[in-house]
């Protein structure tokens, strides 16, 4: 991908949400079972697609994190459930050919170069967009969840035990704070919590403008779609 397009593609790629500018609100407060999050059973992807008359000369991309951490606080009540999740930037992929391969093959072709991707990388990493030197991790927390409007005929609990839940969470990245709402579904099993959800969201959105260049006819799309499955275990108890 040409070096100016990427720009605009690590704008849209790190879950930096925004819905208006605003005071930051107070994360929720830490109660019930804590479970910590496996990083190696845990994955977040981000979709970036490119637009414009010469897009061919660029491609979508897949950037990942295998390294989530942080602790997810589950009381009898979930909707007072709250969060911390940890995503180092250091560790950010960029078009994994396995990752690659679970896409569309029409949208994400397996002809990336080596070459393409560390570019890619080091734009995304460097002082111009995540800045990973200076902002080595971006942090999500909650704030509230709340339980969505109920859809006709649709059951609150899944038949494999999910509930899904509305969570607003206050992301910080690069030192701003962002807020955003997230659909998650929740699975509790014996000792283990697994944490999933999908949803689109628009450059615009976090504040940022799309890139655009040669009056439009290289650009990426505004809009990218972030999914995560997030797996956490009971921790070990905690000492006073």
């Amino acid at each position: 991908m040409p070096a100016a397009l990427l720009v605009g593609v690590l704008s849209g790629c790190a879950l930096r949400p925004q819905a208006a500018p605003a005071l930051p609100q107070t994360p929720a407060p830490h109660e019930g079972t804590p479970y910590d999050i496996v990083p190696e059973a845990s994955l977040l992807t981000i979709l970036v697609y490119r637009a414009g008359a010469l897009a061919s000369a660029g491609h979508n991309h897949v950037i990942a994190s295998h390294e989530l951490g942080g602790t997810i606080y589950v009381p009898a009540e979930l909707l007072r459930s709250s969060f911390e999740i940890h995503v180092p930037v250091a560790t950010l992929t960029v078009d994994e050919a396995a990752l690659r391969a679970q896409q569309s093959a029409a949208d994400f072709p397996p002809d990336v170069s080596q070459g393409a991707q560390e570019g890619t990388r080091r734009n995304m990493l460097g002082p111009a967009l995540l800045d990973a030197e200076h902002n080595p991790e971006i942090v999500l927390r909650a704030v509230r969840l709340e339980r969505p409007a109920p859809a006709a005929g649709a059951a609150a609990v899944g038949a494999d035990g999910s509930d899904t839940v509305l969570a607003q969470l206050q992301s910080t990245v690069r030192g701003q704070v962002r807020t955003l709402t997230v659909p998650v579904r929740y699975q509790r099993g014996a000792g283990e919590l697994t944490v999933s959800g999908e949803l689109p969201l628009r450059q615009s959105d976090l504040g940022l403008t799309p890139f655009s260049a040669l009056l439009g006819a290289l650009q990426v799309q505004d809009e990218m779609r972030v999914s995560f499955r997030i797996v956490a275990r009971a921790a070990e108890p905690r000492s006073k």
